[in-house]
């Protein structure tokens, strides 16, 4: 079984080299604040051979051309072993800390994937006209360089159909995976692309511990943050649990988060990731892997868990444990 793993600690080479060990075929990293993700990536490729992705940058703090400049150049550093995940992010993230205006996501999105692709897939000149982004005369990369979108509403899906290689869910109950993947596959039907060339790489929040609550309470305390961060995660829990999402929203942004953590039910766990005994979560993880419309899952370990939780649950869910 194919897999790959999210970043996790304060030793990224150190932890992209443990991942190899253990069978992950790449290595994410996401991008808030504090680390570079194309640096760290430069970094993990000169002393690995595992392949890298961004799990997300967003599409406000770079140009389309920076991101695909720095891609090509991990792209080179390890022949072509790079794929470029790119999202939206947050209203918080974007205003408060980049000081960019959160206008129009959706449109945001499908203009930075479609001229990211259009700079690495082309040796030749481009030229670009949308709502965003205007382009004139520039070389190509010619990179063999993946974009992937981070989507969870339908705007962001659409676009994920019409331009993205592929699709990062994240927060989409894995249940409502096959039929949310459905309007991307309908849209890219209908801009005459194949969706069987989208691949879909969800995220899967992940804890694996003997003590199964302390595997289960580092999944609520992932799930609380990202529910009370941002309507866009709220709205895809609430898909599967509306009321449920409301009331860890709520109280979240009340600033009570030892409440909002209590609030997220087993039910709400297992329906969004994985967790549980090292031999209950890694059933759970092949369940999840096997299902049609997944190409291959992201294990992504809480923040919240333990340096030793984290690095444990790495291990129980290794290809090679599998």
């Amino acid at each position: 079984m194919r897999a790959s793993v999210q970043l996790a600690g304060d030793d990224p080479v150190g932890f992209a080299e443990r991942a190899e060990e253990l069978g992950y075929r790449g290595v994410w990293t996401g991008e808030l604040w504090g680390t570079d993700a194309f640096v760290t990536l430069a970094r993990i490729a000169e002393r690995t051979d595992i392949d890298v992705g961004t799990s997300i940058v967003n599409a406000y703090s770079r140009s389309p051309a920076a991101l695909a400049g720095a891609a090509a150049s991990i792209s080179e550093t390890t022949d072509g072993r790079v794929t470029l995940g790119i999202g939206t992010s947050t209203e918080k993230a974007v205003e408060d800390l980049h000081g960019a205006a959160f206008e129009n996501p959706p449109r945001r999105l499908h203009e930075t994937v479609e001229l990211a692709r259009r700079f690495l897939g082309t040796g030749t000149r481009v030229s670009y006209d949308g709502d965003m982004f205007s382009v004139r005369d520039f070389p190509g990369l010619d990179a063999d360089v993946p974009v992937y979108a981070a989507a969870l509403g339908p705007a962001t899906r659409r676009a994920t159909g019409r331009v993205a290689d592929g699709w990062l869910p994240h927060n989409v109950p894995f249940d409502r995976l096959g039929p949310a993947f459905e309007l991307i596959a309908r849209t890219a039907r209908e801009a005459g692309r194949d969706p069987d060339d989208i691949g879909v790489v969800p995220y899967v929040p992940a804890a694996a511990s003997t003590d199964r609550e302390r595997a289960y309470d580092a999944l609520r305390g992932h799930l609380a943050y990202y529910v009370g961060s941002a309507d866009g995660y709220k709205n895809a829990v609430a898909q599967s649990f509306p009321e449920e999402a409301e009331a860890v929203a709520a109280t979240w942004r009340k600033g009570d988060r030892g409440a909002a953590r209590d609030r997220v039910s087993d039910e709400m766990v297992d329906a969004l990731g994985v967790a549980g005994t090292p031999e209950a979560a890694r059933e759970r993880l092949r369940d999840l892997a096997a299902l049609p419309v997944v190409d291959e899952p992201l294990v992504v370990t809480p923040s919240n868990a333990s340096a030793d939780l984290a690095m444990r649950t790495v291990e129980a869910l290794a290809p090679a444990n599998l």
